[in-house]
């Protein structure tokens, strides 16, 4: 499912400025309506797989079309697109950060297959919405033909990168047990064959060279994917580490981690306070500061001896950086872009986003195997920090981080 969430992102914003982001925003609302009736049925574990595929391409559309809707709107009534930005990113640190409560409560309730069904509800509000408040706005594709289209589409960029994703990701996954070092070939010739054919090619999939041209945005994006493998290592392990080595129920689980939640919701709109306050810089600190505490109360602090309030107060904790890091991340993306531009770059964030969910997973085989237990827990913990490190150290080289304003490209 993150595989296909990676590589549908660019293309769902891709394809909103070619036939409008209002039209793709409501395809991609009936492809997971589809996806979670097929999901909900599924006869085996490989219609369920595919329709998590199915999922995922579905959900890739609705970011960066949003975005698009948003700065459009901001445009057309020269008004600040930073409140509509910070309901945005609320809204998605909220879902993101209430999923393991909500999940669990609904797994222990009601079983696995509701977990899909409370997706209908949300699919009919949001189409009621887009239909009644959103313009239709224009489709540049009018007038052109299907090869024209396709070739907008940039499906062997797709196909290379989906072979690249792929391959990195199984050699990865196979560092928990015997490292596979061939299995490095495949994704390296696919790394070489995708950068010079997203260079020279005219319409790509991934624009290399804005990526080149446009630092602040390739640093937002690097920052970006070590963000988010904190975050899955975190949200992957935890819930786990609830259930295999303090044996909670699921329903259990999604209540301890509600304090992730509450405090990433809050910890949002402080950071939008902050952010306008102090600046890109100072908020980014603060949020790999946080990342850097939550990783040590996870690798010294986490046992399954350690008393439940204990347990809390981490999760707590866990939820700061959250609001911070990806606040001032998407802030940078909006300020780096212009509005035509904005929804192919939010496309690639939601790709290096989830691209930073594989990496976790393939973290959490090495570091903790398939039973996460007490070594795992610390192990992801010491992680966590290194990341955290990482993250510190490029806010204080990066000269590009500013207040908002829109960055220079050179």
């Amino acid at each position: 499912m993150y595989i296909a969430t990676a590589v549908s992102a660019p293309i769902g914003g891709k394809l909103g400025s070619i036939f409008g982001a209002r039209r793709i925003y409501l395809v991609g609302l009936g492809i997971v309506g589809v996806a979670t009736i097929v999901g909900s049925f599924a006869p085996n574990i490989n219609w369920l797989v595919a329709a998590y595929v199915l999922l995922g391409t579905g959900m890739a559309t609705h970011f960066p079309n949003a975005m698009t809707i948003i700065r459009n709107y901001a445009d057309r009534h020269r008004s600040d697109p930073k409140s509509a930005l910070l309901t945005l990113v609320l809204c998605s640190q909220s879902v993101a950060a209430l999923g393991p409560t909500l999940g669990g409560l609904l797994v222990g309730t009601f079983g696995w297959q509701s977990i899909l069904w409370i997706n209908l509800p949300v699919i009919a509000a949001s189409a009621i919405a887009v239909l009644r408040y959103v313009d239709r706005g224009s489709a540049s594709a009018l007038g052109k033909s299907r090869r024209s289209v396709l070739r907008t589409l940039d499906l062997l960029g797709v196909g290379l990168f989906v072979v690249l994703t792929a391959g990195v990701m199984m050699f990865l996954l196979s560092l928990a047990e015997t490292p596979s070092w061939l299995l490095l070939v495949v994704p390296a010739l696919a790394l070489i064959a995708f950068v010079a054919r997203e260079w020279h090619t005219d319409e790509p999939f991934i624009d290399v060279r804005a990526l080149v041209r446009n630092r602040s945005l390739s640093a937002t994006l690097v920052r970006t994917l070590l963000t988010y493998v904190a975050f899955y290592s975190v949200f992957f392990s935890v819930p786990q580490w609830l259930q295999y080595q303090r044996g909670m129920t699921a329903t259990e689980t999604g209540l301890t981690m509600l304090p992730v939640a509450i405090v990433a919701m809050g910890s949002t709109y402080v950071a939008s306070k902050v952010l306008a306050r102090c600046g890109i810089r100072f908020t980014l600190t603060v949020g790999s500061l946080a990342l850097s505490i939550g990783g040590l109360l996870l690798a010294t602090v986490e046992r399954s001896t350690a008393p439940i309030v204990v347990v809390l107060l981490v999760a707590a904790v866990l939820g700061v950086p959250s609001g911070f890091n990806n606040l001032s991340n998407q802030s940078m993306v909006n300020s780096a872009t212009s509005v035509d531009e904005v929804g192919t770059a939010m496309g690639m964030y939601r790709t290096v986003q989830f691209l930073g969910a594989n990496l976790a997973a393939a973290v959490l085989q090495f570091t903790a195997g398939p039973d996460v237990g007490d070594d795992g827990i610390r192990d992801t913990g010491w992680v966590v920090i290194a990341i955290s490190i990482a993250l510190l150290s490029g806010v204080m080289v990066t000269r590009s981080l500013t207040r908002g304003k829109r960055v220079s490209r050179g």
